[in-house]
């Protein structure tokens, strides 16, 4: 997406936590740093592992509850665009067994991230709201957005049911507004977006060269990007997390301090 360079991904089942491997360095998925957040999120590890553009990957990984028996093996600067969303990487983590019951709603795992009281997080210009579940096992997040056109629908929200995951929010893919893209390319972003893979908005509409395009479509990408975030923090958590105006660099933040705050854990 970003870099333009040539990337080769290998899912590999294997026995143990999720792990990234890249430039010679395996890492868990707990272990990583985040070190970038500019229209996608970069990670590295303690040496020269250093991946760009994780967080669709790990939206399918959090949607579909895979935390165990999973090696990422990358070689390139980032993970490619794909479909745009999520959808290709939930059809490959299903190709090797995962997500088999995706008419089951996400099960705990040992050592589950999960809220353990309420509380609001405000980091740049975003909140976020945190509360314990209300029953065993839930898993609720929503998006509250504001966008420059009252056309498109400002939320969008996920029950943690994987089926829901790979039909609704895996394929809403990733968008920009048309006076964005010039500044994108200008800061040497975006180097190779295949047409159908995007959505362009503007004034008049949506442009796109892939399927028809859906006003609530961003917002379902927002939740996607979402969900990737949390991956990385270990979750979603079971409970309810609500963001209003999340962006990548926020909800990291807003995780690191719910944490220290002891909201999640």
């Amino acid at each position: 997406l970003h870099t333009g360079a040539p990337a080769r991904v290998t899912l590999r089942a294997r026995p143990g936590p999720v792990a990234l491997q890249a430039g010679g360095e395996e890492v868990p998925v707990g272990a990583l740093r985040v070190v970038g957040t500019v229209r996608a999120v970069t990670v590295e590890g303690a040496g020269s592992l250093r991946v760009q553009t994780v967080d669709h990957l790990f939206a399918a990984l959090a949607g579909l509850g895979v935390h165990q028996g999973l090696r990422i093996e990358v070689e390139g600067p980032e993970l490619p665009l794909l479909d745009g969303a999520s959808l290709a990487w939930v059809e490959a983590l299903r190709g090797l067994g995962f997500g088999g019951g995706l008419g089951l709603s996400v099960r705990p795992a040992a050592g589950r991230l999960r809220v353990q009281r309420p509380g609001v997080i405000e980091a740049r210009a975003s909140r976020f709201e945190f509360r314990p579940p209300a029953r065993d096992g839930e898993v609720a997040v929503s998006v509250e957005l504001t966008w420059p056109t009252p056309r498109l629908a400002t939320g969008a929200k996920w029950g943690g049911d994987p089926a829901d995951f790979a039909a609704r929010i895996a394929p809403a893919r990733t968008f920009a507004f048309v006076e964005e893209v010039e500044l994108l390319l200008a800061r040497g972003l975006a180097r190779h977006v295949p047409p159908e893979s995007v959505v362009v908005l503007t004034a008049e509409g949506a442009l796109t060269a892939g399927r028809p395009f859906a006003e609530d479509e961003p917002a379902r990408h927002k939740l996607l990007d979402l969900l990737g975030d949390l991956y990385l923090h270990g979750g979603p958590p079971l409970g309810r997390v609500h963001a209003s105006r999340p962006g990548h660099g926020a909800t990291h933040e807003a995780m690191q301090a719910a944490k220290a705050e002891g909201i999640v854990r």
